[in-house]
């Protein structure tokens, strides 16, 4: 099975993405008209973080994120046949050397992003980074293996590395003790289970079930903690911006780096929401935090 999902897309990366964005454009129409795609879920989000827009307003936006989710697929699918040169014009990190500048202090770093803009192409990081010290995403794995096997593919064709997030803090140590400095990427905006290590943050003027997991590494092993801001220029064109969070976590208070990021990653949804996945039911929790 997993032969045949990667010769499907494999043959259809072949097509130029000017090509794939005309199959973007039929795809759209039928994940918003025809399947619905989880538009219960994406209606519900946008009242409850623009309460005060008009039912147009937020459909506005509703049809604009569904034009952009279906961009993102053919760009992922795109990223097969794509080369170094290309890749590099399309998703610019504008002050890499902001970060690299840590190597020299010994430091590995803890990058803190989401899903918004085209974060599968936030992986070519890696094509600017020095070959002996990567990029590590961090993912959490997928339910479908096949699905799974495919996307952590795509993360590695440009020389990136995929650490399963239960693996991360060993990782961690293992390169630690070696000597070895890296880069860690984290997509760090999904919900948590109520009993892993979280918090409650006001988020989009909502209290929201926050997961802490990167800033309890980032205080344990003393990285630098930057928020990788992803910016939309037009239509397959992106940029990246290294934003510090913390150079000394161990000095910060509790929740103050996951705060901090998250005032961030909401900075960036209210300048352009239509970039941000508005299909994940972020708030599926938020009642727990009125029983307590």
């Amino acid at each position: 099975m997993y032969k045949i999902l990667f010769s499907f897309f494999w043959l259809l990366g072949l097509l130029p993405l000017r090509a794939l964005y005309l199959v973007s454009d039929f795809c759209y129409l039928l994940a918003y008209y025809v399947f619905q795609y989880r538009r219960n879920v994406v209606k519900e989000n946008l009242k409850l973080v623009f309460p005060e827009m008009t039912h147009s307003q937020r459909l506005k936006i509703e049809k604009k994120f569904y034009r952009f989710f279906c961009d993102v697929i053919v760009e992922t699918v795109s990223e097969m046949h794509m080369s170094r040169a290309e890749m590099k014009s399309r998703m610019k990190f504008i002050n890499v050397e902001e970060i690299i500048r840590q190597y020299d202090n010994g430091k590995s770093c803890m990058l803190m992003t989401a899903h918004y803009g085209n974060w599968e192409w936030a992986s070519t990081l890696s094509v600017w980074l020095p070959e002996d010290k990567p990029l590590y995403g961090i993912y959490k794995q997928l339910a479908n293996k096949n699905f799974d096997h495919l996307m952590c593919e795509l993360r590695m064709r440009f020389q990136g590395k995929n650490i399963e997030k239960n693996d991360l803090a060993r990782k961690m140590l293992e390169l630690k003790i070696n000597k070895q400095l890296a880069m860690f990427g984290m997509i760090a905006d999904q919900t948590p289970m109520p009993l892993n290590a979280n918090t409650w943050i006001k988020f989009l003027n909502i209290e929201t079930l926050t997961t802490i997991g990167t800033e309890i590494l980032a205080k344990k092993f003393d990285y630098p903690v930057y928020f990788a801001k992803i910016s939309c220029i037009k239509r397959g064109y992106y940029q990246c911006e290294f934003i510090p969070i913390s150079l000394t976590p161990k000095e910060t208070e509790n929740s103050e780096i996951t705060e901090k990021y998250m005032n961030l990653l909401e900075q960036s949804i209210m300048d352009a929401p239509e970039y941000w996945l508005w299909t994940h039911n972020r708030w599926k929790y938020s009642n727990l935090k009125t029983k307590h």
